[in-house]
């Protein structure tokens, strides 16, 4: 039975007969004609000079790369630097392929593979280690335990199972470490943070492991205490993929296969003693006592300055194993693997379910313990607590010096409205910059944890931002107590509270902002660069800069985004309205009562319930446009 083709401009995904990875405890996963061309891209033009931009070329990456993984061996990717070995992960993944285009079969089971079924069943343990500093490593498995273990198991037995992994990784002496956070907390060793991102992944006993140059930054010992790990789990019944860099003779030995590659071709599959025979068949015999993994990784390599000679014989060294008898029955296996025929032991209920949701934690369960996480994150940051405090207080203190103890008077009026704005500015600035950074610098790590399955978008968003409220709470509150009295507003506890209120909506609107802003950009340097631009024009229409009768029609709409605005009009408001009398002591024109004040500055008819319902809505919709920007960026490639 032939593997139905895909045409050129078809997608792994985007097949109609795709279905979702079947619920068999054991995974035999087949790859068949695998492509890779990387996207052409405008070059060239300087303006005037070329008006014409040329379009680059396609890169054939990977070329027709076909082979499969059977459960209980541990296949071992093996090539020079450019050979097409992380490239060929990424595709088996569905991960990193934004930029790629991407032709060919992928069969799990003989079924079709999905990205979101693929994930529930598989872990990845990706080169780049990414994790929040601020956990320890114990704490960093407990989490991951919590949320990609079954649902049926109970917290002893997720407990258990994480002392379980810490021991086998030997990670006992650093389990209640911080984890760390270069140049600024020192933590785990590079060699320990590459067994923690192992660890990570081992944690849920997938029936399918990918593995990203796992040893990489490892001693010997410990690189081959890591393929041991990968090698009982192979052994178990698991199927295990991964890529390797320069391994040792004994790390070689525990492969039960290699796939070794070269200019993105496939150059052999098979047994790992089976490929010094082919060798030895085609003329290329590795010499004795000489580290085979070494050999055909040199024989497979473009040398600078030969490269015309190298490439012509990783041509024939490839062509030769398509002939070979053990390309013949890879193919013949591969083959076998793309026939659809339910595997034995295939639940087509559990196959509905893995449809509907990659995720194994129940929504209350994802949002308890990313909640959890988020916490820890916030109380052990010292520069929220510490510094931010401080900076609260000394500007608070700043302005009650500068303004303190205004009286009632005409010159008085002036300057009370200036600090009541200054309130607002200083609230927007601080706050603005303050969470800019709270979803792009952190993007890599959600991404990576939400497609590996561990929670939803909303509970990551919903859980940040409560994790941060209480301090976004009782910060503005401290910094309206302090400058309040020292300025000499309204003398009374309902004026106060309604001043400290309007403060704190001001503050978390900003704070919407700032998400919304830290959601969109590409990365913090982007953010920064774009917050002050976006906050200018709003602060120009609050009202202080420019009298709200005074702004031009064509620009009348930036009113109504301004928080300024609403919490300016609130304020003055609540600071004018009820004043029956104010002292006149010069012979220009004074405003004689708090209702002059309001009607000089078009806020007769404000409203302070109507401006906190406006702030109310803003804070919503920057919120609601935050959350859709994370989300965008959680969409796969199809």
């Amino acid at each position: 039975m032939g593997i139905p083709k895909l045409s050129s401009s078809k997608k792994l995904s985007e097949s109609d007969t795709s279905v979702v990875v079947g619920g068999a405890d054991q995974i035999t996963y087949s790859w068949h004609n695998v492509n890779v061309y990387s996207q052409p891209s405008a070059t060239g033009g300087t303006g005037i000079f070329r008006r014409k931009k040329q379009q680059s070329r396609e890169k054939h990456i990977l070329k027709n790369v076909t082979g499969l993984c059977r459960p209980g061996e541990l296949l071992a990717i093996m090539g020079a630097s450019g050979a097409g070995k992380t490239t060929l992960l990424n595709v088996l993944t569905h991960r990193n392929n934004d930029k790629l285009r991407v032709t060919g079969d992928l069969y799990v089971n003989g079924r079709r593979v999905d990205p979101d079924a693929l994930t529930s069943r598989s872990a990845y343990v990706q080169q780049d280690d990414l994790f929040i500093g601020l956990l320890t490593v114990r704490e960093q498995l407990i989490f991951q335990a919590m949320l990609r273990m079954d649902r049926f198991l109970t917290k002893d037995q997720r407990m258990t199972r994480v002392d379980e992994v810490i021991s086998e990784l030997g990670l006992t002496k650093c389990s209640d470490t911080k984890i760390g956070v270069p140049g600024r907390i020192r933590g785990i060793s590079g060699g320990e943070m590459k067994r923690l991102a192992f660890a990570c992944e081992v944690l849920t006993n997938p029936p399918l492991m990918f593995c990203d140059e796992p040893t990489s930054g490892l001693d010997s010992f410990m690189a081959q205490n890591v393929v041991a790990v990968m090698k009982n789990m192979a052994e178990r019944g698991k199927t295990i993929i991964s890529t390797i860099h320069q391994p040792s003779s004994e790390v070689y030995a525990m492969f039960d296969r290699v796939l070794l590659m070269a200019e993105g071709r496939v150059a052999f599959l098979g047994e790992v003693d089976a490929a010094y025979q082919f060798f030895n068949r085609i003329g290329l015999p590795c010499p004795p006592n000489y580290n085979p993994a070494d050999f055909f990784i040199s024989t497979l390599a473009v040398q600078p300055g030969k490269e015309e000679s190298c490439k012509k014989a990783i041509t024939m060294i490839c062509d030769e194993f398509i002939k070979s008898e053990e390309g013949i029955n890879i193919e013949r296996a591969v083959r076998e693997n793309s026939k659809e025929v339910e595997p034995e032991g295939y639940d087509s209920q559990s196959d509905v379910e893995v449809r509907k949701s990659p995720y194994k934690a129940s929504w209350c369960t994802q949002f308890r313990n990313v909640l959890w996480r988020s916490w820890l994150e916030v109380i052990r940051e010292p520069m929220l607590i510490k510094v931010r405090f401080i900076q609260v207080m000394a500007i608070a203190l700043l302005i009650g010096m500068i303004y303190w103890g205004q009286k009632l008077t005409q010159e008085g009026i002036t300057n009370i409205n200036g600090a009541l704005f200054l309130l607002l500015t200083n609230m927007t600035f601080q706050n603005v910059f303050g969470v800019v950074s709270t979803f792009c610098a952190q993007l890599p790590i959600f991404l990576r944890e939400h497609f590996n399955g561990m929670y939803r978008t909303d509970v990551y968003f919903l859980s940040k931002m409560l994790a941060e409220l209480p301090f976004h709470i009782f910060y503005p509150f401290a910094f309206v107590a302090i400058a309040y009295h020292m300025v000499g507003f309204t003398d009374d506890y309902v004026n106060f509270f309604i001043c400290a209120s309007i403060v704190i909506l001001v503050a978390n609107c900003a704070i919407s902002f700032g998400y919304m802003i830290s959601c969109m950009a590409r990365n913090l340097s982007v953010a920064l660069a774009i917050s002050a631009p976006f906050i200018i024009p709003l602060m120009l229409f609050g009202g202080f800069f420019l009298n709200s009768g005074s702004t031009p029609v064509y620009l009348t709409w930036l009113k109504y985004l301004s928080w300024f605005s609403y919490g300016n009009e609130a304020l003055l408001v609540n600071q004018w309205k009820g004043v029956e009398s104010i002292e006149c002591n010069t012979n220009q024109t004074c405003f004689p009562n708090g209702e002059a004040v309001l009607s000089f500055l078009h806020y007769e008819n404000g409203s302070i319930p109507n401006n906190v319902l406006c702030l109310v809505v803003l804070i919503l919709t920057y919120r609601t446009l935050a959350f859709l920007a994370l989300l965008a960026k959680t969409y796969r490639k199809q």
